[in-house]
């Protein structure tokens, strides 16, 4: 769904839009360069160059047209890096990090562009419930900042921290859960909600 919706993959009907812009219409150029420049892309498992350093791996898709200012890009991400606690890491190699610390640098990456939106695929399910409430709770303040994010997740605790919960089946939204903005205190009944939610879908 994720990459239907980003423009990666060719939709059969319906239609996609990118605020007035429809992306069934544009060309594979056009998509790339909405995609470069207003979207992100947080994945279950980051997908990182072994043969450069974490650094080096945040500001390659920023950068790889050779156009930018370097060392912008470079002041840019360290400061992603600090916002994001992995500040410190620039020279590591990407097997001398953690699964939470490379998932950062991941989330570092996809905003290195300011993405107008964030498309997170289970960007939590590869990690332990320590690092996974850390991701969690960078991701809100993420999105409280501004930037929209849509999550997919198979974790019923992450989808009631979202400010709605969409439920499908077969590529079809079956269900549609409106949430009020997680306060940080609520989880419980929000988890429940959510849980009730699907229980009444017959998940």
């Amino acid at each position: 769904m994720l990459f239907a919706l980003s423009g990666m993959d060719e939709i059969t009907g319906g239609s996609v839009k990118f605020g007035d812009t429809e992306l069934s219409n544009l060309c594979e150029n056009a998509l790339a360069d909405i995609r470069r420049t207003k979207m992100g892309f947080v994945f279950q498992q980051p997908t990182m160059l072994k043969n450069l350093n974490i650094l080096d791996n945040i500001i390659l898709s920023a950068g790889y047209d050779g156009k930018k200012d370097i060392a912008k890009l470079t002041q840019k991400a360290k400061a992603l890096m600090k916002k994001t606690g992995i500040a410190g890491l620039e020279s590591r190699d990407t097997t001398e990090v953690s699964g939470g610390q490379l998932q950062r640098a991941g989330i570092c990456r996809a905003l290195m562009n300011a993405p107008e939106i964030l498309f997170a695929d289970e960007p939590t399910g590869a990690l332990n419930s320590k690092s996974a409430e850390e991701i969690m709770g960078l991701l809100m303040d993420i999105n409280k900042e501004g930037t929209a994010i849509l999550l997919v997740t198979h974790d019923v605790k992450v989808a009631a921290k979202a400010d709605r919960v969409l439920f499908t089946k077969d590529g079809n939204i079956i269900f549609e859960l409106p949430l009020q903005r997680f306060s940080g205190r609520d989880i419980e009944a929000r988890v429940e909600k959510v849980l009730n939610g699907m229980a009444a879908m017959g998940f």
